[in-house]
């Protein structure tokens, strides 16, 4: 194990899950390199963060050249930076978006979307969807329920937080089959508004358009409309938590955008400024700017070099990259679901764009075992993959938007090989 590795066991928190033993000493592109010189090619993007890919050039132009100019504010002044961004979301966001708040990470987008919604409405009750990761942060980790680990021993959490079943047609919660379900899951909302949460009392129902930490999951396309509806119905703010499924991972800028449904609140974090802490709370101008002075606030957020690294990042994903995330998504697709033809231990592959979840099964049951082998059989021949799933048995595919379909088919030749050694 390298010197580094060991002193990292000594000094830092278990609490902390570091998913590989390796020690990286640069990124390009799509590739990594550890301190011995082996190269992998990175299908996580760090967590779907390196969108444009490790160290693109641009935007580590703007990185520097800002660091020249000025690196903080504090909330003592305004600049350029700082505007110019928020003018680029309200023109790639979706209609009405037009107001944004920034901090550093996605909890705290979370953590300030929920409280802009009782801000707002003045009301109190939040529906999320189990199966959804929103952040760790006791507000944010209110909603999440991808596991319980994230949860264990820090109740009491918010009050006034009911789950919903999220619509997981793979592994229906209802044992329900996707050609004659009649949308439990949504029936099954209902059902909350009638005996727990009056639907006049509540602030807001908050939903990850594509699942993320719980698997990969894409939900039946109208299942967000319903919703709408609803909140509609009910004056209700209807949050997407983009913070994961956005910035032009799965081939539009905000996965919404499949389902043509605009939020009143949306999170951005993640592949917003290509791994420089940034994140934002963004809504409709007459919803957020009745949030009064000092309602929120933040020291770092939005500072003047992670805004000018999202400026460079918006600019290079303009650069044909939504388009090249779904044409080499499709690619893979095509290439997964003909291994799911091949190999029983593959029970379901979803996805768009390059946000694609691979479902490892085996007997009916989780096959997590046979994926850790996988795994590792993948990290040792170049190529670093990261898992999902409550029961850690789901690939989540999620390469920099930059990659090229013959990247992409040596990656899933690597995938494959292991799939055959795990049996």
């Amino acid at each position: 194990m390298h010197d580094i590795i060991k002193k990292a066991h000594e000094l830092l928190t278990p609490a902390l899950v570091i998913h590989n033993d390796i020690t990286v000493k640069k990124a390009q592109g799509i590739y990594l390199e550890d301190m011995n010189g082996k190269r992998y090619m990175d299908f996580t993007s760090g967590l779907a963060v390196a969108n444009t890919g490790h160290n693109h050039p641009e935007v580590v132009k703007a990185i520097k050249k800002q660091a020249d100019a000025l690196i903080h504010s504090g909330c003592m002044f305004y600049y350029e930076p700082l505007i110019t961004l928020s003018e680029m979301l309200k023109r790639i966001t979706p209609p009405g978006i037009d107001m944004f708040f920034f901090g550093n990470s996605g909890t705290e987008a979370v953590e300030g979307a929920l409280k802009l919604a009782r801000f707002y409405t003045g009301r109190q009750g939040i529906v999320a969807f189990t199966g959804c990761f929103h952040g760790r942060t006791l507000g944010s980790l209110s909603l999440t329920s991808s596991g319980t680990r994230y949860r264990r021993k820090y109740h009491s959490l918010l009050p006034s937080v009911y789950h919903s079943p999220y619509p997981y047609c793979y592994r229906c919660f209802f044992g329900q089959k996707p050609e004659t379900c009649g949308m439990d899951c949504y029936e099954y909302l209902e059902g909350v508004f009638k005996h727990l949460l009056p639907p006049e009392e509540t602030a807001c129902i908050i939903i990850e358009p594509v699942l993320g930490e719980g698997g990969y999951v894409v939900p039946p396309m109208n299942f967000l409309k319903r919703l709408r509806d609803l909140c509609d119905k009910w004056e209700i703010l209807l949050i997407l938590d983009e913070v994961q499924s956005g910035m032009g991972r799965t081939g539009k800028w905000f996965a919404s955008e499949h389902f043509g449904v605009i939020p009143d609140i949306m999170t951005i974090a993640k592949g917003i400024a290509s791994g420089m802490p940034l994140s934002a709370t963004a809504s409709k101008k007459e919803i957020m700017s009745r949030w009064s002075p000092g309602a929120h606030g933040t020291t770092f957020g939005g500072n003047p070099v992670s805004c000018a690294a999202a400026v460079a990042t918006i600019k290079t994903i303009e650069n044909g990259l939504l388009k090249n995330a779904l044409t080499v998504g499709k690619h893979a697709m095509n290439m997964l679901h003909a291994m799911k033809e091949k190999y029983d231990c593959i029970g379901d592959v979803r996805g768009l764009g390059l946000m694609i979840g691979i479902e490892f099964m085996k007997k009916g049951r989780p096959y997590a075992d046979g994926l850790k082998k996988i795994m590792a059989h993948c990290l040792k021949n170049g190529l670093m993959l990261v898992e999902a799933g409550v029961d850690k048995n789901v690939i989540r595919l999620a390469p920099p938007l930059i990659i090229k379909k013959g990247e992409m088919e040596k990656g899933l030749e690597i995938l494959e090989e292991g799939i055959k050694k795990a049996g």
